[in-house]
């Protein structure tokens, strides 16, 4: 085993190495409180807690990305705002031009000057920026391990291909090139970085995590239905995701429609992620004829996404790519059986213990929601699946891995 520190690796033969308090800086282009900006806002939030809670001080470097929610950043510090909660301090850089997942944060470099050389290791999250290259180039010339976990960036998908291939010419192979370890959180997300040319040793897998204790006491059932005029006994089918292309909410309108011609809802939980793609899915809905069956929500977060997963009968993401589908793990969590497609990362772990495997087809969609709604069988032993598959996503399970990660080396 090797514990990793800012002068290089220092090889420890002894248990005690793995339970050295470790220092770690982690760079993520989003954070908590941005919401909005997807999964990486909670995933590492967790993950932080979670080290800190085993003993670790974990720093998280991210940027500020918005004066409405300033007031949730901390106090003003010489990097811009800081707030601490137990072992885990934030730094929020200010943010002096952003365009989508791309941030320039100026204090970046004053900030590294003043501090990397605290740290025992850091962990990048995320691509297609220009702090994590800066920090990793940093931290290379000063001999400290950094790993990279590309949260399903590898390869360029969705929008601005040109210039996330430029950005892995200019940036990207340079970064995951020097990095220690690549952190992959799925089998399908692993098999991208072999086709990729990363060497299979580099490589290692980690789930993500779900905090089992904010699922097991759930809003009371029937309240979300109420609130959107749901009837009680009719089927509840969840989607619950950013509105984008890729996600496939088209597809299960049309499967949807197909499967539960006359009854049933329903519902498009997300915040819309490409301009006009709503109106999209509205038009969708109406030439299905299901338009009044169809509940475009918005986002939901905290309560009110636990209320949606408490009276959801089937959670379904037909999405064509996730590296993992933390949404599809937050129903595994409440219990309710998931529909998703091999192109999503959690469908190993999910195939027939919590849910079905399908390709992105609206039939396929359909044959699905059909079986899970008349199969009662079927329906009630995937329900009874969600929990072993939901422990083995736990916090206490994936912090462990990844600490694991952290403090060992093959020699």
């Amino acid at each position: 085993m090797a514990l990793w520190r800012s002068s290089g690796p220092v090889v420890k033969d002894s248990v005690e190495a793995v339970r050295t308090r470790m220092r770690i800086l982690k760079i993520t282009q989003s954070y908590f409180p941005f919401l909005d900006r997807g999964g990486p806002t909670v995933k590492v939030r967790a993950l932080a807690q979670g080290l800190a809670t085993r003993g670790h001080a974990v720093t998280v470097l991210t940027a500020d990305l918005g004066r409405s929610r300033r007031a949730d950043l901390g106090e003003k510090c010489e990097w811009g705002r800081r707030s601490v909660d137990g072992n885990v301090e934030t730094i929020y850089l200010p943010t002096a031009f952003s365009f989508r997942a791309l941030t320039v944060n100026p204090r970046l470099l004053s900030f590294c000057r003043a501090r990397l050389g605290e740290f025992d290791l850091v962990h990048i999250y995320g691509l297609y920026d220009v702090t994590g290259p800066a920090v990793a180039w940093l931290a290379a010339r000063r001999q400290l391990a950094y790993l990279v976990e590309p949260i399903g960036m590898y390869r360029p998908i969705d929008r601005s291909l040109a210039l996330k291939r430029l950005w892995h010419r200019l940036f990207g192979r340079r970064m995951i090139g020097h990095a220690w370890q690549i952190i992959v959180t799925s089998e399908l997300e692993r098999e991208d970085l072999l086709e990729g040319g990363v060497p299979p040793e580099r490589i290692r897998l980690r789930y993500n995590p779900i905090d089992l204790a904010e699922y097991r006491t759930l809003p009371a059932p029937g309240a979300f239905r109420k609130h959107w005029q749901i009837p009680s006994g009719e089927p509840l089918v969840l989607f619950l995701s950013r509105l984008i292309p890729r996600k496939g909410a088209d597809v299960l309108i049309e499967g949807f429609a197909r499967a539960l011609p006359r009854t049933g809802t329903l519902v498009i939980a997300g915040p819309e992620g490409v301009k006009g793609y709503l109106d999209h899915l509205r038009s969708v809905a109406g030439q299905c004829a299901v338009t009044e069956r169809v509940r475009f929500t918005g986002a939901l977060y905290g309560e009110e996404k636990k209320a949606a997963l408490a009276d959801a009968d089937i959670f379904a993401l037909p999405s064509s790519y996730e590296n993992f589908a933390n949404a599809a793990a937050e129903a595994v969590a409440c219990g309710v059986p998931v529909v998703v497609t091999s192109r999503c990362g959690i469908h190993s772990l999910v195939d027939g213990r919590a849910g079905l495997v399908i390709p992105r087809e609206p039939e396929a969609v359909a044959s699905a929601l059909r079986a899970l709604v008349h199969d009662h069988e079927l329906r009630d032993r995937l329900r009874d699946g969600c929990a072993t598959v939901a422990e083995e996503l736990s916090i206490e399970k994936t912090v462990a891995a990844l600490e694991a990660i952290y403090t060992q080396r093959d020699s």
